[in-house]
C-alpha cells in the first residue's frame, strides 16, 4: 500500500500539472472554434435575409429597413446588423451598431484575424458580407454577434477540463492501486474480463448531446417568413409588384408546388407562312397576367392550339416548350374538330354566354347541339389536366366563360386540387341569367372551384345572388363563401389590370414625334385635336354610341368642325357570327353617314371620324394613344376594360383625358377620369368638349392620380394576390387533416 500511494501521489501531481497546462490551449482552442462558427453564422444571417433586405432597400424606406434589423437583432447572439451601400455613406442600421465601425474602414474587419471588437459591451465578433444590388454595386452587409458567451463557456470548459482530468487522476490511481494489490496472475484475468467488456466497463458510459448553437437556420428562415408576412400584411398596398415579386411569392409561398393553366387561348400561336414557321403571341392581359406564374414556376399550359402549324411543332405528348427563345415551361395543346369549334367556341361561348352575361341589348342564342359541344369540349380539356398533373394536388388556374364546366370536372378526378377559377366578364343579375337553359349546370361548374374570382365586388355579389337564388346551396355572406355538397369555394374580387411599368419599346418615341407621325400618316393637318379609340369591332364596347357622341358634339360645337377628328381602331372579331357582321356594317354606315355630313373636304381639312378597321400591333396603338388629346372607352357592360389603363400606361407626359363608362369595372378604380353614361349623347359630347377645353394643369393632375393607381395595382399584384390566398387555402387544409391522421 505504502508503495502504492508513493506511485500515485506523485501521478497525481502530474495530472494535475498537465491539466494546468491545458486549459489556456483549451481555451485557445475553444476561442477559434467559436469564431469560426460565428462566420459561418453569418454567412447563413447573410443568405437568408438577402432576398427580403433588397427588397426593402429598393422600395426606399429606412425606417422600415431599420426596423427590419431591430427586428434581426432579437436573436440571443446578434448584437447589431447594418448595412454600408458604399464608402462614403453612413451605414444604415440598428440602433446598437458600435460608433466603431464605420463604412469607411471596413476592410479592417475583413483581415484575417481581426474580427473582435473590445468594446464597453464586452468581445463583439463583426463580419463584413458582400450584399450588391442595381442601385448599390459595392454594397456590404455588417453582422456583430455578442460574444460574451465564449467568456462564459470558456470558464466552464476550464472547469469541465480540471475535473475530467481529475476524474482520470482518480481512475488511475484506483487502477494502480488494484494493479499493487493483486497478483501477476489476477491482474491478467483482470485484464482478460476487461477485454471481454465484463468489470469495471460494464456499465455504458453516458453520454451528454448539448449542441453549441441551436439549429440556427430553421430559426432564421422562420424569423424572415414572419418579417415577409408581417411586411405583406401591413403593407401590400405600397409593395412594388413585378414579375420579381411574383417569382418571389411563388418561391416562398407555392415552392415545389404543381402549377397548370387552362385557358381556350394559347399564349403563343405557331403560323405557318410559306416555307416558314412564325410564332405569334397575341395581345391579351390574360396572357401578360399569367405568363410571369408559368415562368417562375415551370409549370404546364393547357390551351386550344388553333394555329397552322400548332401541330407541326408538338411532341407525340402534343406538348412544345415556351418561349421559343428560353422554354420555361410547357404548352399542351387540346384539338379541336370544326364542329366543336363552331359549336363550343362561336356557338354557346360567343352567341350564348357572352350577350347573356354582357347584358348589351343582343339577344342570345342558346342551341342544344351547342351544349353538348361545350360540355364535349370541357371534359377534353378536364382529360387534359389531369394527364398533365404531375401531383394528386395541383394548383389549377381556370380562365374565363368557355371553361365554366371545368372546375367541377376537375374536382370530381381530382378532389384534393386547389382550382382557382378566373371569370373575366361580367356577371349578370339573376333575374337576366336565369333565361340560360342549363343555369344549374353553369353554376355548379363552377362551384367545383377552391376560389372564383371577379373583376368587381357587384359581380360577386350578383354570383352569390344567382345561387342563392337556383342552387341547394349553403351561401354565407358574412365570409362570402358558397358550401355545395359538403365542398366550399370562396367567392372574391381580384381586378385585373396591366403590366406596369410598360415596356420601354411602347413608350420610348416622344409623344410631339406619335402626333406628327400619326397625323402625317392619316393625311391631317398638322393642328388637328385627335381623340381615340382602341377596341374589337364588338357590340358590347358602345362604338356606335361613341360616333353618336362626337355627331352630338358638332351639333352643339360647331366650331370643332374640321378642327377634331375622332381615329377609331376596331380589329376585326368573330366574324363567322352574324350579329357581329351586321354590327360591322352599322359601324361603317354611321361613320359614312358623320363624314359626310360634317366633312369640309379639301387639303387643310380632316374628317370627323376615321374608321380603321384592321389589326394594329400593340406598338401602333400606344403611338396613337401618345398622339390623341383624349382617349373615349364607352363600354356598354365591361368587366373591368384594360385599353382605359393602357391609355394611362402610355401618357407618362402625364397629359391627355380619358372619358370612361360608368358600366366599367375600370370606371370604379379610376374615378378621376370623366365618366359618362354612353347611352347619353348630350352628357358625352359634353365630356368631349370639357375634354378638348381642359387646361394642362388639371389634365396633369388627374392622370399623375390614375397612372399612380394603375402603377400599384398592376397585373403582377392581381395574379400575386390570387396565389397568396391559394397558398393560404392550402396551408388550412394541411393543418385541419393532422389531427385526422394522427388520430388514426
Amino acid at each position: 500500500m505504502r508503495l502504492s500511494l508513493r506511485f500515485v501521489l506523485p501521478l497525481l501531481l502530474v495530472l494535475a500539472a498537465f491539466a494546468y497546462a491545458m486549459v489556456p490551449l483549451v481555451d485557445q482552442f475553444t476561442l477559434r472554434w467559436f469564431v469560426r462558427d460565428l462566420d459561418i453564422r453569418a454567412n447563413l444571417i447573410a443568405n437568408t435575409v438577402q432576398e427580403p433586405l433588397q427588397e426593402q432597400l429598393a422600395a426606399g424606406s429606412r425606417a422600415k429597413t431599420i426596423n427590419f434589423f431591430n427586428r434581426i437583432t432579437q436573436d440571443e447572439r446578434v448584437y447589431a446588423v447594418g448595412y454600408c451601400a458604399s464608402t462614403d455613406s453612413r451605414p444604415l442600421a440598428s440602433r446598437t451598431l458600435p460608433a466603431e465601425i464605420l463604412c469607411s474602414d471596413l476592410d479592417r474587419w475583413q483581415a484575417p484575424g481581426e474580427h473582435l471588437l473590445h468594446s464597453t459591451q464586452g468581445p463583439l465578433h463583426v463580419a463584413v458580407k458582400p450584399l450588391a444590388s442595381e442601385a448599390a454595386p459595392a454594397g456590404q452587409l455588417v453582422l456583430v454577434h455578442d460574444m460574451s458567451f465564449v467568456a462564459r463557456r470558456s470558464e466552464e470548459t476550464k472547469r469541465y477540463v480540471f475535473y475530467v482530468f481529475m476524474g482520470i487522476a482518480a481512475v488511475v490511481s484506483m487502477i494502480t492501486v488494484i494493479i499493487a494489490q493483486v497478483s501477476w496472475r489476477g491482474w491478467v484475468a483482470g485484464m482478460r474480463a476487461l477485454l471481454r467488456g465484463e468489470g469495471l466497463l460494464r456499465q455504458p458510459v453516458p453520454q451528454t448531446a448539448s449542441p453549441e448553437f441551436r439549429p440556427i437556420a430553421r430559426d432564421l428562415q422562420r424569423l424572415v417568413r414572419e418579417l415577409e408576412a408581417d411586411y405583406r400584411s401591413r403593407d401590400e398596398s405600397q409593395m412594388t409588384w413585378t414579375p420579381e415579386t411574383l417569382r418571389a411569392i411563388l418561391h416562398s409561398e407555392l415552392a415545389g408546388e404543381d402549377v397548370i393553366v387552362v385557358s381556350n387561348r394559347e399564349p403563343y400561336i405557331h403560323q405557318r407562312q410559306g416555307e416558314r414557321i412564325e410564332v405569334q403571341r397575341p395581345a391579351s392581359g390574360l396572357v401578360t397576367a399569367l405568363e410571369p406564374i408559368m415562368r417562375a414556376c415551370s409549370g404546364t399550359w393547357i390551351a386550344h392550339g388553333s394555329g397552322s402549324a400548332d401541330r407541326e411543332v408538338v411532341d407525340r405528348h402534343d406538348r412544345v416548350g415556351v418561349p421559343p427563345e428560353k422554354n420555361a415551361y410547357q404548352l399542351r395543346r387540346v384539338w379541336l374538330t370544326p364542329d366543336e369549334e363552331s359549336g363550343y367556341y362561336y356557338g354557346f361561348s360567343n352567341e350564348g354566354l357572352w350577350p347573356l352575361c354582357h347584358i348589351a341589348h343582343v339577344r342570345p342564342i342558346f342551341r342544344s347541339g351547342d351544349w353538348s359541344h361545350y360540355v364535349a369540349v370541357n371534359r377534353k380539356f378536364a382529360d387534359a389536366v389531369v394527364a398533365e398533373a404531375k401531383t394528386r394536388a395541383p394548383i389549377v388556374l381556370v380562365q374565363d366563360y368557355h371553361l365554366a364546366l371545368l372546375p367541377r370536372l376537375i374536382r370530381e378526378r381530382l378532389p384534393a386540387a386547389t382550382v382557382i377559377t378566373f371569370w373575366h366578364i361580367p356577371w349578370p343579375n339573376p333575374e337576366s341569367f336565369a333565361i340560360c337553359p342549363w343555369r344549374d349546370e353553369i353554376v355548379a361548374g363552377l362551384l367545383g372551384s377552391s376560389i372564383l374570382g371577379f373583376h368587381t365586388q357587384f359581380h360577386c355579389n350578383n354570383f352569390v345572388d344567382t345561387v342563392d337564388r337556383f342552387l341547394e346551396a349553403r351561401v354565407d355572406r358574412e365570409s362570402f363563401t358558397v358550401t355545395l355538397g359538403g365542398k366550399a369555394t370562396a367567392v372574391r374580387r381580384y381586378p385585373i389590370s396591366i403590366a406596369w411599368p410598360p415596356d420601354a419599346e411602347m413608350v420610348g418615341k416622344p409623344v410631339e414625334q406619335c402626333r406628327a407621325e400619326i397625323r402625317q400618316a392619316n393625311g391631317l393637318p398638322a393642328d388637328i385635336a385627335i381623340g381615340v379609340g382602341v377596341d374589337r369591332l364588338d357590340y358590347t364596347k358602345g362604338i356606335l354610341e361613341r360616333f353618336r357622341a362626337v355627331e352630338r358634339l358638332l351639333e352643339l360645337n360647331p366650331e370643332w368642325i374640321g378642327r377634331f377628328c375622332f381615329v377609331q381602331i376596331a380589329a376585326p372579331s368573330r366574324s363567322r357570327i352574324e350579329e357581329y357582321q351586321d354590327h360591322e356594317a352599322r359601324v361603317r354606315a354611321a361613320a359614312i353617314r358623320i363624314n359626310e355630313r360634317f366633312g369640309r373636304g379639301g387639303r387643310d381639312s380632316a374628317p370627323p371620324i376615321l374608321l380603321k378597321v384592321q389589326h394594329h400591333e400593340p406598338q401602333q396603338v400606344y403611338e396613337y394613344y401618345r398622339a390623341a388629346a383624349l382617349g373615349f372607352v364607352s363600354s356598354l357592360h365591361d368587366a373591368m376594360n384594360l385599353v382605359a389603363k393602357e391609355l394611362l400606361a402610355s401618357r407618362d407626359d402625364e397629359r391627355g383625358v380619358l372619358i370612361l363608362s360608368e358600366f366599367t369595372g375600370a370606371a370604379r378604380e379610376l374615378p378621376e377620369a370623366l365618366i359618362v353614361n354612353p347611352y347619353d349623347a348630350d352628357q358625352c359630347a359634353a365630356a368631349l368638349h370639357l375634354a378638348l377645353t381642359m387646361a394642362p394643369a388639371e389634365q396633369r393632375d388627374r392622370m399623375r392620380l390614375m397612372r399612380g393607381l394603375v402603377g400599384e395595382f398592376n397585373v403582377y399584384r392581381w395574379a400575386g394576390r390570387m396565389l397568396l390566398d391559394a397558398a393560404l387555402m392550402r396551408r388550412r387544409g394541411r393543418l385541419l387533416e393532422k389531427p385526422a391522421t394522427r388520430k388514426a
